[in-house]
C-alpha cells in the first residue's frame, strides 16, 4: 500500500525519532524512502545579505552538514533493507517536499511534528501543518 516513502527531515530529534516509525512500515509493504532535505533559501539570503563576505564558507559548512547527516539517515535505512534515494534541495521547505512528492510519485509522507525552530512553526504555524494541508498523499506525523 504505502511502498514509496517521503521522508522530509531537518534532522530535529523528531525526524530522527521518525526513522523507527520508518523502519516499522516495512512491515506494511514500504520498500523505498525517499530521504529529502530542504537547505531553506531564506537562510541563504539572510546569509548572504548580512553575514560577513565569508558567506559562502558559511553557505558550504552548511551543504557539507546536511550531506554528512543525510548519509547516516541512507545507511541506516539501507541495513534495515530499504531502497534509499537521498535528496538534498534548496528552496522554501513547504515547496520544495510537494515539488518532490509529485516527481516521486510517492505514496506517504513520513513529517516530524515539530522541527528545529519551534518558536517560529507556533507564530507563523509549522512545516508540517503546511504539508499536512496540501500534500496529495497521506502523512504521517511523527509527534515528540
Amino acid at each position: 500500500m504505502f511502498k514509496k516513502i517521503l521522508f522530509p527531515t531537518d534532522f530535529s530529534d523528531v525526524s530522527k525519532k521518525a526513522l523507527n516509525y520508518l523502519k516499522q512500515l516495512q512491515e506494511a509493504g514500504a520498500k523505498e524512502i525517499i530521504v529529502l532535505h530542504v537547505i531553506d533559501e531564506r537562510r541563504i539570503e539572510a546569509i548572504a545579505l548580512y553575514g560577513s563576505g565569508e558567506c559562502y564558507v558559511v553557505i558550504d559548512r552548511i551543504e557539507k552538514e546536511a550531506r554528512k547527516e543525510i548519509s547516516a539517515i541512507e545507511s541506516e535505512l539501507k541495513k534495515s533493507g530499504f531502497e534509499v534515494k537521498a535528496r538534498i534541495e534548496t528552496g522554501i521547505p513547504l515547496r520544495e517536499i510537494l515539488r518532490v512528492e509529485e516527481e516521486e510519485g510517492v505514496s506517504m509522507i513520513v513529517i516530524g511534528s515539530h522541527g528545529k525552530t519551534n518558536m517560529k512553526e507556533m507564530l507563523l504555524g509549522s512545516v508540517s501543518e503546511k504539508v499536512i494541508r496540501r500534500a496529495k498523499n497521506p502523512v504521517l506525523v511523527i509527534k515528540r
